[in-house]
This record gives C-alpha cells, structure tokens and sequence, in this order.
C-alpha cells in the first residue's frame, strides 16, 4: 500500500512538472536564467530523488532486507541536489561547503566498501 501511494504521489509530481514546464516552454516570457532553472532542476532531482526511495521501498518490501547500495546511492543524489541548488552567497559559508564535502567523501567511500565487500563475496567466475 506504502509503494502505491509512494508512485501515485511521484507519478502527479512527475505530471505537474511537465505541465508546469510545457506551460513556461509556451509562455516565451519565462526567464530561465532568472532562478527558474535551479528550480526546475530542483523539482526534476526531487523526484528522482522519490523514485529512488520507492525502489527502496518495494525492494525491502520484495526481499524483506534493506539493499544498503540503494539507500546510499539515494543518499549521494540528495546530497548532490542541496548542493546543486544552494542559494547565491551561500559561498561566503565555508563550514557549509566543507560539510557539504565531508559528507560526500564519507558517502561515497561508504558506497564503495559496500560495493568491494559485495564483489569479495561473490565467488570468482572460470572463462
């Protein structure tokens, strides 16, 4: 029930999206460059962003374990998205940046012993 309402809502936001842009696309008095774009791409990472937690969601729901690559890979995308769309002067913050790269580093190392623990697990394959 929690993976049809999560695709109903990521479904109508992926719709509104659309609309909102064919609209703005139509209206050639929509400024892109005045913001309009980060937001865009802001809206657009959300939603991928959902996407990602509804294939968590019903692959621990298939498999009854939490798939950790999953959640760290949504992870780094959220990540990426603040970082993406910070406001202008968010720059003079240096603490927030390097927190920012911290938790990219520590996920991304994370991500990567995951992956290398898993491959060491497999049993090596004869050509």
């Amino acid at each position: 029930m929690l993976a049809i309402l999560l695709a109903a809502v990521v479904g109508f936001a992926a719709l509104e999206l659309l609309v909102e842009t064919s609209v703005g696309l139509m209206e050639r008095q929509t400024n892109w460059f005045d913001g309009n774009l980060i937001k865009l791409l802001d809206r657009l990472l959300l939603i991928f962003i959902a996407l990602e937690v509804l294939q968590n969601v019903t692959a621990y729901l298939r498999d009854q374990v939490v798939q950790i690559e999953l959640v760290l890979l949504t992870a780094l995308t959220a990540v990426a998205r603040k970082v993406i769309v910070l406001p202008p002067g968010t720059e003079n913050k240096p603490a927030l940046m390097a927190g920012f790269g911290v938790i990219v580093v520590g996920l991304a190392a994370a991500y990567w012993l995951v992956r290398r623990a898993r491959s060491d697990q497999q049993p090596a394959q004869a050509s």
